[in-house]
């Protein structure tokens, strides 16, 4: 996805000039749990979810997760919105019409995960305008497919922003087993990152998305090297600030929770360039958890659980088994 240089200097200098006094960027990530359209796809394994499926989805079943996730996406307001979980381009254009509050420009590739699921990002083209963008493969040592890492170049206030979509392999099958997957896609992101900071050692980078690890896990802190105290970050093999240090193992506002474990899987990790300042910075206090009364299950054995839109085949008509995490940035003075 590439635009004219010529247009892209205009745009540039147009967004520039809009600089002064407009309100800070948000940047959200979240996991919306499996928004797949109601076709079979013959190339996945998409089959639960189709008409006539496990689930038993309907037409209405499927307007009601849109209209669920819409309204969190109205809520969050944000200026860039990372999504995983999504199964192609055609569920994320309803989930735009569906919310009102802005006219996203969709960035998405299909990846080749078996089930069909990819990663996407909405950008408000009067925040940020989008340069480039493209699926950066992960390559795991079993030879199997994975979801792709979408990477895109912005830029805000003629300054350029990188950003790195994420949704690493779970722990199914076990998650000792699992590691050496975690740590592919931890490897294969963190060359991305330091061919960027070789050229730019102050580059704006944020990196958002459910690594299915927690901050301390050896494919974050180690294979990534991002650690959550930002004093630490320039010190090997730490080169950058994981933002979740206050959510991990915190009761009240884990991003995810399993075995009654709360946990923090959905990340935004910084690079040192959003710290300094120069070009574009990170808002002291900015980082948070989307929580509420209405997005968490109470009561009983789930109680604290985000209020995800199915248990298994059961219907609970919530929204997601994962909170979105947000934070935001603006023009330093």
């Amino acid at each position: 996805m590439r635009i004219r240089p010529k247009l892209i200097l205009v745009i540039i200098l147009i967004h520039a000039f809009q600089a002064y006094g407009r309100e800070p960027l948000k940047i959200v990530f979240w996991n919306v749990e499996n928004l797949f359209d109601l076709k079979d796809d013959k190339h996945t394994n998409d089959n639960e979810y189709i008409l006539g499926g496990r689930k038993g989805v309907t037409e209405e079943i499927y307007q009601q997760k849109l209209a669920n996730l819409a309204e969190v996406v109205n809520a969050l307001d944000a200026g860039v919105l990372g999504l995983c979980e999504i199964e192609n381009r055609f569920v994320l254009e309803e989930l735009n019409r569906a919310a009102e509050v802005r006219d996203y420009t969709i960035v998405h590739y299909d990846s080749p995960d078996r089930r069909g699921i990819d990663v996407a990002l909405l950008v408000d083209p009067e925040e940020m305008l989008v340069l480039e963008s493209l699926p950066v493969n992960v390559m795991l040592p079993t030879g199997n497919p994975t979801r792709d890492i979408l990477y895109v170049k912005g830029t805000r206030d003629g300054i350029a922003l990188h950003l790195f979509v994420n949704h690493w392999p779970s722990k199914y099958g076990g998650a000792e087993r699992s590691i050496p997957l975690r740590a592919a896609a931890a490897g294969t992101l963190r060359e991305r990152v330091e061919k960027i900071m070789m050229e730019d050692s102050l580059a704006e980078i944020v990196i958002m998305g459910d690594l299915n690890d927690e901050p301390i896990d050896p494919s974050v802190k180690i294979h990534l090297g991002a650690h959550m105290d930002n004093d630490s970050v320039g010190t090997a093999p730490y080169i950058l600030w994981n933002t979740m240090g206050p959510w991990h193992r915190n009761s009240a506002g884990s991003t995810y929770k399993y075995a009654g474990k709360d946990m923090v899987y959905d990340h935004l990790i910084i690079s040192p360039g959003l710290l300094d300042k120069r070009g574009l910075v990170i808002i002291n206090g900015s980082v948070g958890v989307f929580d509420g009364e209405k997005y968490r299950q109470h009561g009983g054995k789930y109680d604290g659980y985000p209020f995800r839109f199915w248990a298994g085949n059961r219907l609970l008509g919530g929204y997601s088994d994962h909170m979105p995490v947000y934070l935001s940035v603006e023009k330093a003075d």
